[in-house]
């Protein structure tokens, strides 16, 4: 039997990159999905390479009528929710002598506030016993100059799942980040030559991630295999950290 039979999941920031493959996995694995996205065309894009009845739902997370236009169709479209990743980020380079106010907002807007108001509602929707996926980055646990704002925010989202594993505890709700290193996605695209082969560089496996490797962690954690794993950090890396 497919691992997520039954389930229904939502994917934040499920257009594209890593969230697009966890949506394609989901739905795979015998999920009903819902994804989250900010533009209409590319949410449709996805849909598409999604198959297996996924349904979209424009939403911009960052904006609280968004995120309860989000929840309200999903519980006319489902009535429930078992799993929720919240994929939606932004990495945006700048030294400590070049960061603004509105770069610092930007970041935590998006990578934190959102993701909180995020769970915050799909916890009254979703199931006891649900699942809940954070994904992070390594960029938390390491030095990456340029991207200390980025990696301050996900050191938040790191910090809120141990909180929030205690808090959901009682209802059997598993809360998990998951910390990809760094992946091949259209996030990645404006990346030098030059940033690229210095980050593969310090790689042991030697090259970067494929979205699809994300996915298959992320399914572990969203699936019952993990039932005995909360507030767990697991780095998807290649061994960087290490």
């Amino acid at each position: 039997m497919s691992r997520l039979t039954g389930k229904t999941a939502l994917v934040t920031g499920g257009s594209s990159g890593i969230g697009l493959a966890v949506a394609r996995r989901f739905a795979t694995e015998g999920a009903k999905v819902f994804v989250a996205g900010r533009k209409q065309r590319q949410l449709d894009q996805a849909l598409s390479q999604i198959g297996n009845g996924a349904e979209g739902i424009q939403a911009d997370v960052t904006q609280t009528a968004d995120l309860d236009r989000l929840f309200a169709t999903l519980s006319k479209r489902a009535g429930r929710l078992d799993v929720l990743v919240t994929s939606s980020g932004i990495a945006e380079y700048a030294t400590l002598a070049d960061t603004t106010e509105e770069h610092i907002d930007r970041a935590f807007d998006l990578n934190v506030r959102a993701m909180v108001l995020t769970v915050q509602r799909a916890t009254q929707l979703m199931t006891d016993g649900g699942s809940i996926v954070l994904v992070g980055s390594i960029a938390s646990s390491i030095a990456n100059p340029g991207y200390a704002t980025y990696s301050a925010s996900k050191a938040a989202v790191r910090s809120y799942a141990r909180t929030w594993t205690h808090e959901l505890a009682g209802r059997g709700i598993r809360v998990n980040t998951l910390s990809p290193g760094p992946t091949d996605t259209p996030m990645f695209d404006g990346v030098g030559e030059d940033v690229r082969r210095a980050l593969t560089n310090r790689i042991p496996f030697g090259r970067l991630g494929q979205p699809d490797e994300i996915a298959a962690a992320a399914l572990f954690l969203a699936s019952e295999d993990s039932r005995y794993v909360g507030g767990a950090d697991l780095h998807v890396d290649g061994g960087m950290v290490a």
